[in-house]
């Protein structure tokens, strides 16, 4: 216990799935934790949840894709906690097409969410982890920012952008005593994955691949990693990408 204790972290995307394990582990760890999400009801109720199990938490309602919303992210964080230590940028969508068959908005939507969300959220952050003298910067990527897939072409793509976006960051950033990092997580059973992971058996083979272990990854699974990146435990992990796939790249 105790691993982040007396940080402040900002978790987007917290409302549920990934981000809301995130958040809830990262404050059970002694962080104050801002969740922030578009679902205003969601997001609220995982931040209440933490308070309740005798956490801290605030949301702040958000849309990652929008610089005056991630202004107010900045400006509340600065008012509330008067600092920030870690910024996780969770937040993500997934279209499942091939990219010639990808309509040219729903390109863009999954670059606006997954790329420029992570730009703006760096580029809007840094600012108050310099006057923190430092923190930690962790981008969720995916495997799939690794190896290619069928059918999910803009998502691939924007999860590789995050990948060398991070390894960028890293260079420019070590100055101020900030790690960037990235997490490669493989299948993930969460709400943006349930239709997929059950259904049909055959869908499942399918989206399950080569991953080792015979079952999807938990989300809590990834956020252990999230809190090691997160806590000084990691204090010489910078421009790394660390992968939780259950042996799927391996294979």
């Amino acid at each position: 216990m105790g691993r982040v204790q007396g940080k402040t972290a900002l978790v987007t995307g917290g409302a549920m799935g990934m981000g809301k394990a995130h958040s809830e582990l990262l404050a059970a760890e002694g962080a104050k934790v801002f969740v922030t999400d578009r679902d205003e009801a969601a997001g609220a109720a995982t931040a209440a949840g933490i308070v309740a199990a005798g956490g801290q938490a605030e949301f702040i309602k958000h849309d990652v894709t929008l610089e005056a919303d991630w202004a107010n992210v900045a400006a509340t964080i600065k008012k509330s906690a008067g600092t920030l230590d870690i910024l996780v940028n969770n937040a993500g969508i997934l279209i499942l097409k091939p990219v010639h068959e990808t309509e040219p908005d729903e390109w863009d939507r999954v670059m606006n969410v997954n790329v420029k969300g992570v730009y703006l959220g760096i580029r809007a952050c840094t600012p108050l982890l310099i006057e923190n003298g430092g923190g930690s910067i962790i981008n969720i990527s995916s495997i799939y920012g690794i190896v290619g897939a069928p059918m999910a072409g803009a998502y691939i793509a924007s999860k590789g952008a995050v990948r060398l976006m991070t390894k960028s960051c890293a260079v420019d950033l070590i100055q101020h005593k900030i790690r960037v990092n990235s997490i490669h997580p493989g299948v993930i059973d969460t709400p943006m994955t349930k239709d997929l992971l059950h259904g049909d058996p055959e869908t499942l083979s399918a989206i399950m691949g080569a991953t080792l272990f015979d079952r999807p990854c938990q989300p809590e699974e990834v956020s252990q990693a999230v809190l090691f990146l997160a806590s000084d435990e990691s204090s010489f992990v910078h421009g790394s990408e660390m992968v939780v796939d259950g042996g799927y790249t391996a294979n």
